[in-house]
C-alpha cells in the first residue's frame, strides 16, 4: 500500500449556541495534528447550510459532499441530547450516503453528567451502520464536560489525551485497512 496520507474528518455534531462539545472536538483535532501519517479537517456544521430532508442532488450541500469524499475516514464528537444525538448530526449524515460507505468511524460522546454521551453513542450506531460504516470500539467520553475544560476551552483532565491517541491509533489501522480494501478488492 502506498504511504500517503490517510484524510480523517473531524465532525461536530451540533450547531448549538454555547456548544461544550467544540472544546473535546477542537482537542481531538489538536491531538490528530500530532500523528504525521494523517491529514485532518475539522468539520463545524455552522459553517454549511444543509436543506431540512433528503439525500439526493436537490438536497446537498456541495461543499460538504467534497468533505465527505474527500475522508477517508471519521472522528465524530458530538454531544448528547436527551438520551440521544442532535438532528444536526443526523442531517450530516443523512446528506451524503454514498461517501460513508466502507470507511470507518470512531466516536467520542459528549456530556454534562456521568455518562459521557455513552448513549448518544449507542443510539447512532444504526444510522452509522446503515450507512456502511465501521464503527471502531474505542470510543472516547467525555464525562462531566464542565470539569474537562476550562472557560476558555483548556484542557483540565490529561487524562483524555492518551484514551484519544488510542482511538486514533485504531482510526487509522481501520482506515489502512479497508481503504486498502475499496481500492483493490470491492468491484
Amino acid at each position: 500500500m502506498k504511504s500517503e496520507k490517510i484524510n480523517i474528518a473531524i465532525l461536530l455534531g451540533t450547531k448549538r449556541t454555547g456548544r461544550r462539545s467544540e472544546n473535546a472536538a477542537r482537542l481531538v483535532e489538536k491531538i490528530g495534528k500530532e500523528f504525521p501519517e494523517i491529514e485532518t479537517k475539522f468539520v463545524d456544521p455552522l459553517d454549511f447550510e444543509f436543506p431540512l430532508d433528503g439525500n439526493n442532488a436537490e438536497t446537498r450541500n456541495d461543499e460538504y459532499a467534497k468533505i465527505t469524499e474527500w475522508a477517508d475516514a471519521f472522528f465524530i464528537v458530538t454531544p448528547e441530547y436527551n438520551h440521544g444525538y442532535p438532528s444536526t448530526l443526523k442531517r450530516m449524515l443523512d446528506s451524503e450516503y454514498k461517501n460513508y460507505f466502507y470507511k470507518p468511524v470512531v466516536m467520542a460522546g459528549v456530556s454534562i453528567g456521568a455518562f459521557g454521551g455513552a448513549r448518544c453513542i449507542e443510539a447512532i450506531l444504526g444510522t452509522l451502520r446503515e450507512l456502511h460504516m465501521y464503527t471502531i470500539p474505542n470510543d472516547v467520553n467525555f464525562i462531566r464536560v464542565q470539569e474537562v475544560f476550562s472557560d476558555k476551552g483548556e484542557l483540565l483532565q490529561p487524562y483524555y489525551i492518551d484514551r484519544i491517541k488510542l482511538s486514533y491509533k485504531e482510526l487509522i489501522w481501520a482506515t489502512k485497512t479497508l481503504k486498502y480494501g475499496r481500492e483493490n478488492i470491492l468491484r
